[in-house]
C-alpha cells in the first residue's frame, strides 16, 4: 500500500498491533489496559514496547504454549562470593505440560460464565516467572476430559475465574472478525492505496455495527435460520436476512425519506445517524 506524499515503511503484525494499542490507550488516560490475545501475540515482542509507553498499567492475558518453561517466583540464593549478577528467577519448574501433570490432582471446580451460560470447569492456578516476558504471571490450567489449556495474565490481581471468563469472551471477537471479513466483505478490497483500504475497513466495521444495533432494537428475538444443537442465540447472517427482507418492503422508504430532497444521500445519512 502507498500513501501519496509519504514514504511507506514495512511493519510486522506485532509492531502494527503495538502501535494500535498505544494509539487506542491515549483515549483512555489513567485507565488500566488489559489486552486479551491468542498465544501468537502473547509474547515479549508485543508486551515490551507497549509497556514501555503505558507503564505498569498495561497487562497481557493470553494462552500459554505447552512447551513454555516456568520458573518459581523466589530466586535461588547465590553462593556468597560467587561472581556474576544475582539470580532473577527461581528454580526451574519444568514446561507447562510437565507442571500441568503435577498439579492436576490439586485442581478445583470453578463456576464461571462462559459462552452465554454458567459452567463448571476444573482449574488450578500458580504464580510463576516467565523468561519470555521477564516478569511474574498468574497461570491458570483449565482441565477438560482429555485435554487442557493454560492461560496466563501479567495482572496478578485477577482471579482464576476472571482470567477464564476474559479469555472465553475472546471468541466473540473472533466471530466479529469473521463477520466483517466474510459476511461484510472487508477482505475483498481491491484497492492498493492506504487511505482507500482504511476507508473500506471503516465502512465494513460501520456496517457490522449498524447490523447489530438493528438487531438490538428488534422487539422479538430472531429465529435461527440454520439451527445448531445447543445454540439458541441468533447469528449475524440471520440479521442480514431480516434487513434484506425489510429493505424490499414499501415501509423502508419511510426510514430513508427519499422524497424530502435532502442535500446528501438520505440512506447514507440515516446510517451515519444510527452509528453516531
Amino acid at each position: 500500500m502507498s500513501i501519496p506524499g509519504e514514504a511507506t515503511s514495512f511493519h510486522t503484525k506485532l509492531e502494527q498491533a503495538a502501535q494500535m494499542l498505544v494509539h487506542l490507550a491515549h483515549h483512555f488516560v489513567g485507565v488500566p489496559v488489559t489486552v486479551v490475545c491468542d498465544s501468537w501475540f502473547g509474547n515479549d515482542s508485543l508486551f515490551k514496547p507497549v509497556r514501555n509507553y503505558l507503564g505498569n498499567s498495561f497487562h497481557l492475558l493470553s494462552r500459554l504454549r505447552s512447551n513454555a518453561v516456568l520458573y518459581s517466583m523466589v530466586p535461588t540464593k547465590s553462593t556468597k562470593g560467587k561472581r556474576g549478577r544475582p539470580h532473577k528467577y527461581g528454580n526451574r519448574l519444568g514446561t507447562c505440560t510437565e507442571v500441568a501433570a503435577r498439579i492436576k490432582a490439586q485442581a478445583s471446580t470453578h463456576r464461571v460464565f462462559l459462552y452465554g451460560q454458567y459452567r463448571d470447569v476444573l482449574a488450578s492456578t500458580k504464580l510463576v516467572m516467565l523468561k519470555t516476558l521477564k516478569c511474574p504471571v498468574r497461570v491458570v490450567w483449565v482441565f477438560r476430559k482429555t485435554q487442557w489449556i493454560a492461560l496466563f495474565s501479567t495482572d496478578l490481581d485477577l482471579t482464576s475465574d476472571q482470567i477464564i471468563e476474559y479469555y472465553g469472551a475472546r471468541w466473540k471477537i473472533e466471530s466479529g472478525f469473521k463477520e466483517i471479513k466474510q459476511d461484510i466483505g472487508s477482505s475483498k478490497s481491491q484497492t492498493r492505496n492506504a487511505h482507500a483500504v482504511i476507508n473500506h475497513i471503516n465502512f465494513s466495521m460501520m456496517a457490522a455495527t449498524v447490523t447489530w444495533i438493528y438487531g438490538a432494537r428488534l422487539l422479538t428475538i430472531p429465529e435461527r435460520r440454520h439451527k445448531v444443537r445447543g445454540r439458541n442465540s441468533f447469528a449475524f447472517s440471520d440479521l442480514r436476512h431480516i434487513i434484506a427482507k425489510a429493505a424490499l418492503t414499501d415501509d423502508f422508504d419511510a426510514v430513508c425519506r427519499t422524497h424530502d430532497k435532502l442535500p446528501r444521500k438520505s440512506f447514507v445519512a440515516t446510517l451515519l445517524r444510527m452509528v453516531a
